[in-house]
């Protein structure tokens, strides 16, 4: 159960039966009272009847019934108790009981006493009383109320005669009083009382009484015959009598205790035998007693039960007093003793003390502690849960040291919240946090009453909600909710709502407003290759970095994957964006080591300006996203403003993907073909079929503008499968027509390997135009390769198996590494033009060539020179140990009929010689 029950328990009559019923209404437990009046076998009987009352519950919250049991009623409440998702968990039933002794009774005895009757609650000095003269209904006032209603020269002769029956039970509350009555004037009475009710070490809880009204002063003998009569009366009310023993003629009882104990008058057996009707526990107990009594010689009194016959109810509950009287030797010769039936009262005990172990339990179950705070003194008396909620000790506690655990925010809400309810406001209900001294932090949901007293601030009642589990729960669902777990930085969402009050923020006070959009360049080809634990601790890392150069106000967050997202606010002018780019680009120029290895990542940032046309986050982030992308095509670690050239670029972008889409139905591509020329200038050992597409709407587009348009829209996988059958169907017809060479290569995109089933697709091709597939070689970027993944080495056992043969092509330009030259079975390097248009001119560069020749030799590799276009560029190669040459010095692109007369010129003896390129020649390969 939760607090559901608790609320349940706290609103409920629980003084008297109580029976804890499921769901559908089956009794699960009863307390000893409810049990005695066999509710539990009458509520079974009539569930389906209270189950018919649950919507009436669960509108009225606590709903007055009646359950037959027997041939009897018992009237009572049915309420539901509730968990914290709002699903009813138990019903419970009680059994309101009589609020005191007389309740009920009053007419009869004021009936009976002629004047009044009255009853006073000892310990919270309240006293109920009722006069002929006052109505039907009694009276509650304070003590000190109702003795200014006694004369004064009767008042102190009242006073020590109540003290006296307090301390002494056997001394009788008898006064002879003069009390006012309702017209003003004054009254004489007999006035009489008992204490009915008294705690376990005969503390006076309950005292009650009658007043006769003295109406014939010649009649005393009457007015004491009247008092007793009247005496006997409420001693039979409280189940009380009196006993007395005599030395010389022994026991003698009143009728009022036998009637006490359930025995007809005259019925105790003579002498000593009475002693037979108690079992043996409870006659060694009166034994010892007694024995204690002569020996002290001093008041005595003590409990006992008198046992029931088996199978039934439990036994009397008896309360007795003994009062020695001593002779002149100090021997006792007379005890005076009273005996009470206190049964009702401790059954009463036991139904609290099992109230209070199931609030307790329960308690403990919701996590819910109360305490009461005085409020004039501001103590506080806590209840063990709340002791455990704050953890401290047992031990008393005050209001200062309670709020002296509380965060400074928690310690105002609270003192406030006090202050408020004291001056008449309604409760309230607050989250507040403390410390523990153990250092563990706590929320708690505290709910604030007040309880007043004739009508000023008594106390206030508090209950503390121990929300730990559910506050962090909540955290936890906001942190996923709203932040990247791997940096800890706001995610998308969380930045969105951000941006869109900056920008709100920006038009309000005219300040400048910028986003930058960063893109990790290189991050992609380490995390396939080092794996995803090092791309984790890179991208770390790098929002660290990032962060360290950002202002306090500014917003920072991971887009996704190594994405970041700045806004800049409150900028002065628009070319503070840039400064911040460049800082954050140079934060990224130190490489990171992770063990042994060395990693270096750079940034390309893109920047748009919040304006009329940027208005909001989605725009202003596709702004800065398209201004990012230029500054990728612009060389990579460096920053882009967004202008309308970026626009321009985007739609160009835009018109490309949408010319893409039909392009291979409308037979817009062709191949044209490169030979590739051995180093003694002898027949060509290979041809490279290369794309073109000429777009009817946008004209001739370079496949470096148009590959990447159409691997990102998925266009690529159908146009690279007929760019494979293009070239093996044309091979296929040279090699039929008698032309010589050696192997047909076409290049790959990266994406067409990651394909499942491509290396099948690559044999089926080949068998399909009758072409050896050891003479197809296929051309790889080196991005393709650093994906070690299973699937890529399946394919590659694949080609190997079927003597598929490897190139990389422009080797040098992406992340080289020798993990996948060793690892895949790559025959051929070709070196990127880039270095072969730079060589001559600048020592590094021909280094690096020399360098890639002697890896490519090392692992037993041939190496192929692309882009050579000058005879002193072919001599150096020669001289650097390049095995074949591809380039304009050669030929250039030509289409596949200019191609085979190429061909034939070599067959016929006239081997390849240097051939000009044109302007309207473009040297592009496809991936």
């Amino acid at each position: 159960m939760d607090q559901g029950v608790i609320a349940s328990m706290m609103s409920h009559p629980l003084e008297g039966a109580i029976v804890l019923l499921d769901p559908e209404g089956h009794p699960l437990a009863a307390n000893a009272t409810a049990r005695t009046l066999d509710l539990p076998r009458g509520l079974q009987l009539h569930r389906l009847a209270l189950l018919g009352l649950r919507d009436r519950v669960a509108d009225q919250g606590l709903l007055p019934c009646s359950v037959p049991v027997g041939e009897q009623r018992v009237d009572g409440f049915l309420s539901a108790a509730r968990a914290q998702d709002g699903t009813v968990c138990a019903y419970i039933f009680s059994a309101a009981p009589a609020a005191s002794l007389v309740d009920g009774r009053w007419p009869q005895l004021l009936h009976d006493a002629g004047h009044g009757v009255w009853e006073w609650d000892v310990p919270a000095h309240l006293l109920a009383y009722l006069e002929r003269s006052a109505g039907a209904a009694p009276v509650t006032g304070t003590v000190h109320e109702w003795l200014q209603r006694t004369h004064p020269d009767d008042r102190a002769m009242q006073q020590a005669a109540l003290r006296s029956h307090l301390r002494d039970p056997a001394v009788a509350y008898a006064c002879r009083l003069r009390v006012r009555r309702a017209d003003g004037g004054w009254q004489q009475v007999h006035d009489h009382g008992q204490v009915v009710a008294r705690t376990a070490d005969g503390q006076a809880l309950r005292m009650a009484g009658i007043r006769i009204g003295i109406t014939s002063a010649d009649a005393p003998g009457a007015d004491a015959q009247e008092q007793q009569a009247q005496l006997r009366h409420l001693q039979r009310i409280a189940g009380l009598g009196t006993w007395s023993w005599e030395r010389d003629s022994g026991f003698s009882w009143s009728d009022e205790m036998l009637a006490a104990i359930g025995r007809p008058p005259g019925s105790m057996p003579p002498g000593r035998r009475w002693l037979d009707m108690l079992d043996a526990d409870a006659r060694a107990q009166v034994l010892a007693a007694w024995r204690r009594l002569h020996r002290e010689g001093q008041p005595h009194a003590f409990e006992l039960v008198l046992a029931a016959a088996p199978m039934e109810v439990p036994g009397i509950h008896l309360r007795v007093w003994m009062h020695p009287r001593h002779d002149a030797s100090g021997r006792v010769r007379r005890v005076a003793g009273q005996l009470q039936n206190v049964t009702e009262q401790r059954q009463t005990d036991a139904l609290i003390r099992w109230r209070t172990e199931l609030l307790n339990r329960v308690s403990a179950l919701g996590r819910i502690g109360g305490c009461e705070i005085e409020v004039t003194t501001r103590g506080m008396l806590w209840t063990d849960e709340c002791y455990r909620i704050h953890g401290l000790r047992k031990e008393p506690v005050t209001l200062e040291q309670t709020l002296a655990l509380y965060t400074p925010d928690s310690r105002d809400s609270f003192e406030a919240a006090l202050t408020r309810i004291a001056e008449g406001g309604l409760p309230e209900q607050l989250d507040l946090c403390f410390y523990r001294h153990s250092g563990q932090r706590v929320w708690v949901q505290v709910q604030i009453e007040l309880d007043r007293r004739e009508g000023l601030p008594e106390r206030f009642v508090v209950l503390f909600r121990d929300i730990t589990r559910e506050r962090e729960a909540n955290e936890r669902i906001e942190l996923l909710a709203h932040y990247d777990l791997l940096t800890g930085l706001p995610n998308r969402i969380l930045l969105r709502e951000q941006t869109e009050e900056a920008i709100a923020e920006s038009r309000r006070n005219g300040k400048i407003l910028a986003m930058l959009f960063v893109d990790l360049d290189g991050f992609k080809s380490i995390n396939d290759t080092f794996g995803h634990a090092t791309g984790d601790m890179l991208l770390k890392a790098a929002a660290a970095r990032l962060h360290q150069n950002l202002r306090n106000a500014d917003l920072f967050g991971r887009f996704n994957g190594d994405e970041f997202v700045v806004v800049l606010r409150h900028l002065a002018d628009p070319a503070d964006a840039g400064h911040v780019a460049r800082k954050l680009i140079a934060s990224l120029a130190s490489p990171l080591h992770r063990g042994d290895t060395t990693l270096k990542v750079g940034a390309s940032v893109g920047i748009a300006l919040a304006d009329d046309s940027h208005r909001d986050f989605d725009t202003l982030l596709r702004a800065a996203d398209a201004a990012m992308h230029a500054a990728k095509e612009a060389g990579r670690n460096t920053y882009q403003y967004y202008s309308q050239d970026v626009l321009a670029g985007i739609q160009r972008r835009l018109q490309i993907e949408h010319a893409l889409h039909g392009a291979l139905e409308r037979e817009e591509f062709q191949l044209v073909y490169q030979p590739l020329v051995n180093v003694d200038g002898t027949r060509p050992p290979a041809i490279e079929a290369l794309l073109r597409w000429v777009c009817p709407e946008l004209g001739p587009c370079s496949p470096a503008e148009f590959i990447p348009v159409a691997e990102k829209c998925g266009e690529i996988t159908r146009i690279g499968e007929w760019v494979l059958n293009e070239a093996c169907r044309q091979a296929a017809a040279w090699h039929a027509a008698g032309l010589m060479f050696e192997r047909i290569a076409v290049n790959v995109s990266a994406m067409q390997l990651r394909e499942r089933g491509f290396a099948e697709q690559v044999i089926a091709i080949c068998e399909r135009h009758r072409w050896p597939p050891h003479r197809l070689e296929l051309e790889l970027t080196e991005s393709a390769l650093i994906r070690d993944s299973d699937a890529l080495r399946q394919c590659f056992d694949t080609f190997e198996r079927n003597g598929v043969l490897l190139a990389v092509d422009d080797f040098g330009t992406g992340f080289s590494n020798l993990h996948y030259l060793n690892r895949f079975p790559v025959q051929r390097l070709k070196i990127d033009r880039s270095f072969v248009q730079r060589m001559l001119h600048d020592a590094g560069t021909a280094e690096v060539t020399q360098a890639i020749v002697h890896l490519g030799h090392a692992l037993g590799m041939q190496v192929v020179a692309e882009g050579v276009e000058t005879r002193q560029e072919e001599a150096m190669l020669l001289r650097q140990g390049c095995d074949e040459i591809q380039g304009y010095l050669y030929s250039r692109p030509l289409p596949s009929r200019d191609m085979a007369q190429w061909l034939r010129r070599c067959d016929e003896g006239d081997g390849p010689g240097p051939q000009a390129p044109t302007q309207a020649d473009l040297p592009a390969t496809v991936g």
